[in-house]
């Protein structure tokens, strides 16, 4: 996996920035470019990027990546536009905004399935083409579905790295992002459907799901609520990345990492200490290259390059070939877990 990215603090200090343009959103280049009669794009292609929350630091990342690689490109008209709140009904007006601004496509991280369809399906209606990515919406509203990784294989690598960590025996919870958040609901529900049918886990007993808002002091909040609840807890799956630096943060000032053991999602570079002690294990993978996926398949998709059919196949500048799966999934890659071993290959 190639890793093409500053360092954390330059990431989490372009978050800072980006924060002071979350309800307006951000430019980069001026150019308008319509559809031909055909629907088609022959000319630089806008695109309008909605992401679940605009501050947080992985979102900031995809930005990065797909500015980087409009601007490498010659076409440098990108759009970044969202919500302070991480709900679906949120990003509704910014999908608005977007169709107003006569973008050419959209880049979507939905925080739900439905809220946004109607408004997408407004969108793909004036022309605009729609790609998902890191979390999907309804299929009938957009095209293509750029998912990080295999979602069932990523929610087995989170539980795989609990077992490993509490030796396949015990209480643990799971701390997700928001009840209506798709992609955390799709992996909570390979933990459970694997816990069920795989005699590994047999001593392994799931006792709750909480949620912490997308909010760092939210999930700070409900990891110390979790241990407190369940005396006898000894791990949480943290599947966010605004939320599994807070809880490993707040476990270790008061003095219960270690005895509580902690797995899911985050940027490394937020986590790498509490992993050093083997006390967090990490499932990660190459943010600036969903971005620049992500971006690839906007384009082309408005340039009516390619198309959302199965088995379809096409290239992006960078990172090689991409074939087209069910309902107009790509797949980025394999998920990797992280630990004291190779934390040095994440740099982000």
């Amino acid at each position: 996996m190639r890793f093409r990215i500053a360092t954390a603090t330059a990431v989490l200090a372009m978050g800072a920035l980006v924060s002071t343009a979350c309800s307006s959103g951000t430019v980069s280049g001026t150019s308008s470019t319509t559809a031909g009669a055909n629907g088609c794009v022959s000319g630089p292609v806008k695109v309008g990027i909605i992401p679940k929350l605009g501050t947080d630091p992985y979102m900031v990342t995809v930005k990065n990546a797909a500015e980087a690689a409009a601007a490498a490109s010659g076409n440098s008209d990108v759009i970044y536009t969202s919500p302070s709140d991480a709900s679906g009904a949120a990003q509704i007006p910014f999908v608005n905004q977007l169709i107003s601004q006569g973008v050419n496509a959209i880049m979507i991280s939905g925080s739900d399935v439905n809220s946004t369809s109607a408004a997408l399906k407004k969108a793909q209606d004036a022309g605009i083409k729609v790609v998902s990515f890191d979390s999907d919406v309804a299929s009938g509203s957009r095209g293509f579905f750029v998912n990080q990784a295999d979602t069932s294989l990523i929610g087995a690598q989170m539980l795989t790295a609990m077992g490993d960590m509490i030796d396949h025996e015990g209480d643990f919870a799971v701390l997700s992002s928001t009840q209506t958040a798709v992609n955390q609901n799709a992996w909570i529900d390979t933990i459970r459907a694997t816990l069920s049918s795989d005699p590994r886990y047999a001593k392994m007993n799931l006792v709750t799901v909480a949620y912490g808002e997308e909010k760092a002091d939210v999930n700070s909040q409900k990891a110390l609520e979790l241990v407190r609840a369940y005396p006898d807890l000894k791990g949480i799956i943290v599947p966010a990345g605004i939320g599994l630096p807070a809880a490993a943060e707040a476990l270790s000032k008061n003095g219960y990492l270690g005895k509580v053991k902690l797995s899911g999602l985050a940027p490394v570079s937020l986590v790498k200490q509490y992993i050093a002690t083997g006390n967090v294990q990490d499932v990660w993978w190459n943010v600036p290259d969903l971005g620049t996926l992500a971006y690839h398949t906007a384009v082309q998709y408005a340039k009516c390059q390619i198309e959302p059919k199965d088995g379809a196949k096409y290239s992006v500048p960078g990172l090689g070939e991409f074939t087209v799966g069910a309902d107009g999934q790509v797949l980025l890659g394999p998920p990797t877990i992280v630990t004291p071993q190779n934390t040095d290959s994440f740099p982000f």
